[in-house]
């Protein structure tokens, strides 16, 4: 797997999901809704971490910034 991710798109996802946990602690999200996002924040944290995202890799997308 090599990572496809850049740091801003890493920032992005960590930070939807942490508005996604503040939602739900905060009660302003629940039952299906709530569940289905927490799903999804914890997916955007999983693959922030590893820098890799699996639905960028079918469509060759990157957003890891080039070497000169």
């Amino acid at each position: 797997m090599k990572p496809n991710m850049g740091t801003f798109d890493k920032v992005i996802r960590i930070l939807v999901a942490i508005a996604v946990i503040v939602l739900y602690l905060t009660h302003q999200i629940s039952g299906t809704t709530a569940i289905v996002l927490l799903i999804v924040a914890g997916i955007f944290i999983l693959t922030s971490v590893i820098g890799f995202c699996p639905l960028y890799w079918p469509f060759h997308i990157s957003t890891v910034k080039k070497e000169k």
